[in-house]
């Protein structure tokens, strides 16, 4: 039988999160050898993920340092790539998404002459500094890619617009296959103040706020919005895992340390994620993952953002941009929580992202392109 050998490369968490089903998918196929490597950009909260998918690197880089910067992020993962590239010689390389890590691991594939497979290919905002660095190294990564396999129609139609044609395949995406497997209605947290909340009584509100592009006044208005929403809001519960980042951290301590009805938590893995995500009532974040998995799970989302990559949601009505304007923000908070029919009408809308069965069909578009099979894979039917 013919073999092949595929190495995904990824270093952070919400990129562990939607690569590891795929890890897995692979590993489950006869023809594929599918090999793991991590540089782990972020490490403890990449760790996380790794333990709860129970996946073990074969390469990893180990790159996190203290403050670290993008140059010092992008330097040490391509030159980290080099010696993995030329010991384990894969026949194809899978980066996903934005990060500098998905960057440089197909600049290094490419410097290789290994093709470069990109998964969640085609987001755009066109603003080429929001989100920053993340709209520049997907557009340069879809440059080197010779497989795009892109979640949704507009990610395609994305691709179309620069020229981008052939090997584009519409998959859906992975993160809600991931879903299938990490919410469970007997969740146990290990996080014990996630266990003690009522879901049944009080609305809970998951926060997340850590993007670059919104260090210094745009934080400090989201943070203002919150504390406001909280206090004006008594029958609220606002949960927030504070990013590791020393910037996300002074900004959400100054600004909402104090507040009764305010949980300023460390950092989740994934499975505690994804099961508050299904209990909570509302979704507050400027994550780009969080867009896709909470309308899943039937939240409605308010995006802590100017824009988003992810126009599919708004359009659906699962999704609202609320900027980062402090009185946006607190309008459309209390909105949804004082009028049920805008929230109901957010709750119940279609989630565009997929029907969980994503990574089959990248499985699939891998062996065809390798020529480990005939046919080409299905598409997914939006």
């Amino acid at each position: 039988m013919k073999t092949a050998r595929v190495m995904s490369v990824f270093g952070t968490r919400p990129e562990a999160i939607k690569m590891a089903p795929l890890v897995r998918e692979l590993q489950s196929r006869p023809g594929v050898e599918s090999l793991c490597c991590v540089t782990a950009q972020h490490r403890q909260m990449l760790d996380a993920v790794l333990g709860a998918f129970d996946l073990r690197p074969d390469f990893d880089l180990d790159i996190m340092e203290p403050r670290q910067s993008l140059y010092t992020i992008t330097a040490k993962a391509l030159l980290g790539m080099e010696r993995v590239l030329e010991e384990a010689r894969p026949d194809l390389v899978l980066v996903h998404g934005d990060t500098s890590t998905t960057f440089a691991g197909a600049l290094a594939a490419f410097y290789a002459k290994i093709p470069v497979g990109h998964v969640e290919a085609g987001l755009r905002t066109y603003d080429r500094y929001s989100p920053f660095p993340e709209e520049m190294n997907r557009t340069l990564t879809g440059d080197l890619a010779v497989l795009h396999f892109c979640p949704t129609p507009a990610n395609r139609d994305n691709l179309a617009r620069e020229g981008i044609d052939r090997g584009v395949y519409l998959t859906g995406n992975t993160v809600i296959d991931a879903l299938r497997t990490t919410v469970r209605e007997d969740f146990v947290f290990a996080t014990p103040l996630l266990n003690r909340l009522d879901y049944a009584h009080r609305r809970v509100i998951l926060v997340t706020c850590h993007r670059r592009e919104n260090y210094g006044a745009p934080m400090d208005h989201i943070m203002a919005a919150l504390r406001r929403l909280a206090q004006d809001c008594p029958e609220a519960e606002l949960v927030y895992p504070v990013h590791l980042s020393p910037v996300v951290q002074e900004a959400a301590h100054s600004h909402l340390d104090g507040v009764e009805n305010i949980h300023l938590i460390e950092p989740l893995d994934v499975l505690e994620m994804h099961n508050l995500m299904a209990r909570a009532y509302l979704v507050m974040t400027d994550s780009g993952g969080l867009q896709e998995e909470a309308p899943a799970l039937g939240k409605p989302v308010l995006v802590l953002r100017r824009e988003t990559e992810r126009p599919e949601a708004v359009a659906a009505g699962t999704v609202r941009l609320a900027g980062t304007e402090e009185e946006r923000i607190y309008a459309l908070g209390r909105e949804l929580l004082e009028d049920r029919a805008a929230y109901d009408k957010m709750a119940r809308a279609v989630n565009p992202y997929g029907d969980g069965r994503a990574c089959g069909r990248i499985a699939d578009a891998v062996e065809y392109h390798l020529g480990l099979r005939e046919e080409p894979p299905e598409p997914w039917l939006a």
